[in-house]
């Protein structure tokens, strides 16, 4: 097995919020096209929607799965094995409006309505407009006719938790939590490997051809749930924290000035996305550069890594 890190290039998503930071501020280009957009990268993803490749080395352009399939399973740790495919996907986000409101199944009903994975979630924000806000989850406990209600009379966000965000702040959305990234936030997503998404409220909204965006109504009912939302998590001032944790995933804010060591084990392969800053992971045989927006993959194995730099990393692995 090859445990040499590998750098990947993302795929991308224009979708009709996106803005233009990835690619002014990120330095993201696409090969297929000329793109002045990007709402999404796909910096970790094994998903058939859009998976990102490796960008140099004796794997480079094979697509993440082909890599996983070349250098061997064991790459993605033990932990991965009760997964029937790659456990996790993460993004980088550029909200230049509003996303919909909307809502995720969980494992149960997703397996068995769309034949793969909930969508357990959570958010760093690495930056945002003055005055930024999302919605997360209800304000109270509400009733099924309640929501319905707020669904057909266009007042939806009347019933929903509004939140003022600043950067660094950290959001775990759970599976069956209604939700809505609001305009002016620039986030890392870290996620289950689910493309499945039921919007409830798109603001009316119409896509470049004129039709008003499809509603996923009747799911979104069977799933949301109707509870008061948990309070948003708030970030620890360190050179190593953890911001979330669940059954799925647990992540990490890296903070290195000038050095920092990192390890990885047998359990899971960890995923680096560089937030800010420049440097080097120094590994036996080598080492490759780190810049603002780059994604790393480190295959599962008992091994430590060298990190030299002034740079911000998220450190992802799989629980």
């Amino acid at each position: 097995m090859d445990h040499t890190p590998i750098k990947l290039s993302p795929a991308f998503k224009d979708y009709i919020w996106g803005g233009d930071k990835l690619i002014k501020e990120f330095g993201k280009k696409s090969d297929s096209e000329k793109m002045e957009k990007i709402a999404e990268s796909w910096e970790l993803s094994a998903h058939k929607d859009g998976e990102s490749k490796v960008a140099d080395g004796p794997f480079k352009g094979l697509t993440l799965s082909e890599y996983i399939s070349a250098a061997g399973k064991d790459v993605l740790g033990s932990r991965s094995l009760k997964y029937s495919y790659f456990p996790l996907l993460i993004k980088l986000i550029d909200a230049k409006a509003d996303l919909s409101v909307q809502v995720h199944p969980d494992d149960e009903y997703a397996l068995t309505h769309e034949g793969e994975y909930g969508k357990t979630e959570m958010w760093y924000i690495i930056d945002c407009e003055e005055g930024a806000s999302l919605y997360y989850g209800f304000e109270r406990d509400i009733t099924k006719e309640e929501y319905e209600k707020a669904i057909e009379d266009g007042k939806l966000c009347d019933l929903l938790r509004k939140v003022d965000v600043k950067k660094g702040d950290v959001f775990f959305i759970p599976a069956k939590t209604v939700h809505a990234i609001g305009a002016g936030l620039f986030i890392c997503e870290i996620q289950q490997n689910s493309n499945t998404t039921y919007r409830v409220f798109d603001y009316n909204r119409r896509d470049k051809n004129g039709n008003l965006r499809p509603l996923h109504i009747e799911k979104a009912l069977e799933v949301s749930s109707l509870k008061r939302s948990s309070d948003p998590l708030h970030t620890d001032k360190g050179d190593d924290v953890l911001l979330a944790e669940c059954e799925y995933f647990s992540v990490r804010k890296l903070t290195v000035n000038n050095e920092a060591v990192i390890s990885s084990d047998t359990e899971s392969f960890v995923s680096l996305l560089v937030t800010e800053g420049t440097g080097k992971l120094i590994y036996n045989n080598g080492e490759i550069s780190l810049s603002k927006g780059d994604s790393i993959f480190i295959p599962a194995a008992d091994a430590e890594y060298k990190l030299i730099g002034q740079c911000e990393l998220i450190a992802s692995k799989v629980n």
